[in-house]
């Protein structure tokens, strides 16, 4: 349970809000690279954490994000021109290149200081994992070390196009409660199983096989360890498995990245990054990953039609199930079927995260042994906000080279510790990835 200071501080992401200024000094995700693949395409609207900004990529195919509204009147600049190295406003033609530079303010005299002086704000970019990154923080020279933290090198973005997928769904509540239900793996015993008058083999909407589903099925109080590092930490959960564990790793990598944490050796990674849009809605830039061989068409096909955690999208990125039509919830098939009657895992996700409201009101939880992870995630982002507050800089978005870490699974004898399990799943106790 947190305190209502605590609940604003922890969900509250605008500029100048201690969890906004915390979460400004990470690189963000804002557009996919297929939204912007074209030189002098058209711009895009980008909505991020209580700003608006723009987005377009030049005549030399460089991206540009700047603030969204030209300086002169406020009038947004998605519906500017992009040509000629700039991105001109049709309301009085004055026209800026990607890093806030005036080009041309041709209702300006020719004499006006203005001409030296008329800017607006860019902001860093770079391309990597088929996305645009921004950098939304102070300038370098505000920094300790003098200058920009690099993009986190989380794994997908590492892997070549064909070995990873990548896409964005858009959800309408807090930021937080993405993380948290992530985090809070020991719901899959209930959320993502059939309904109690069907057997686990004949559950075919997830990716786990019979065995694991029974296991979890059969298991709904998992054991959990925390493993604090650098970059965020993992949440290991085991349950009982014919007198085995069964392991499920994932990695929390602040500020907002999350795994999912079925996957065994061999089989595709998927993860996501929340992107909070306002204080109740956000982007959940989702991706699935294998390190070991491209993805196969049929895969990507399913991925398409929303499958692991991708939800079903119209072309906007928009899941079709939503809570506008109670996520399509069908009352036979939660009686005959599924537990939840909601097709799809990442659905079911989201319908119980949207069922918590806009922003869930973290003052009148009851908590169990099972939310140790849910837990040390508030503690751990609620630090580094007051910290950061208090004048201490984070030093996490400077090591993004400890953000290459993996989740996934492991079926292990009932003696193995859960430092054991790491270093037989992973070869490393934190689940990192280590070059070469």
């Amino acid at each position: 349970m947190l305190s209502r200071e605590q609940n604003d501080m922890l969900t509250q992401t605008d500029a100048g809000t201690p969890m906004g200024e915390y979460f400004r000094r990470f690189w963000q995700p804002v557009a996919l690279v297929e939204e912007l693949r074209e030189a002098d395409g058209p711009p895009v609207r980008i909505n991020i954490m209580g700003q608006e900004l723009v987005g377009f990529r030049d005549t030399k195919g460089e991206i540009g994000v700047l603030d969204a509204r030209c300086p002169h009147r406020g009038a947004h600049l998605f519906f500017g021109r992009n040509e000629e190295c700039g991105l001109r406003c049709v309301y009085h033609g004055w026209k800026f290149d990607r890093h806030g530079n005036a080009l041309d303010l041709p209702n300006v005299a020719a004499d006006s200081n203005l001409h030296k002086t008329v800017r607006t704000r860019s902001y860093p970019v770079r391309e990597a994992g088929e996305i645009i990154w921004a950098y939304l923080g102070p300038a370098a020279s505000k920094l300790p070390d003098g200058k920009l933290p690099e993009p986190p090198m989380l794994e997908f973005t590492r892997v070549s196009d064909s070995h990873r997928y990548v896409t964005k769904q858009r959800f309408d509540c807090n930021w937080a409660q993405i993380i948290e239900g992530d985090l809070d793996t020991g719901h899959f015993s209930f959320l993502h199983m059939p309904a109690p008058s069907v057997t686990s083999a004949h559950h075919t909407h997830s990716q786990a096989d019979e065995q694991r589903l029974r296991w979890m099925r059969d298991d709904p109080m998992p054991q959990f360890d925390v493993l604090e590092h650098e970059a965020g930490f993992v949440a290991a959960a085991a349950r009982v498995a014919d007198g085995q564990k069964y392991w499920r790793m994932t990695q929390f990598l602040l500020p907002t990245h999350g795994t999912g944490p079925s996957t065994l050796p061999g089989e595709t990674y998927h993860g996501f990054t929340i992107v909070p849009i306002s204080d109740t809605s956000c982007w959940c830039y989702v991706y699935s990953w294998n390190p070991d061989r491209p993805l196969g068409e049929e895969e990507r096909a399913k991925l398409d039609a929303g499958f692991a955690l991708v939800c079903e999208r119209d072309e906007n990125y928009l899941p079709v199930r939503n809570v506008d039509n109670d996520f399509l919830i069908d009352r036979d098939e939660q009686n005959h079927r599924t537990f939840t009657g909601v097709k799809g895992l990442a659905e079911q996700d989201s319908m119980i995260q949207h069922s918590q409201g806009p922003i869930l009101d973290r003052t009148k939880e009851v908590l169990t042994e099972t939310d140790t992870a849910v837990v040390r995630f508030r503690t751990k982002m609620l630090k580094g906000a007051s910290d950061l507050a208090n004048g201490e800089e984070p030093v996490a978005p400077s090591l993004h080279h400890l953000f290459t870490a993996r989740p996934g699974s492991w079926l292990a004898s009932a003696d193995m510790t859960v430092d054991d399990v790491m270093q037989a799943r992973f070869g490393d106790p934190l689940g990192r990835v280590r070059d070469g």
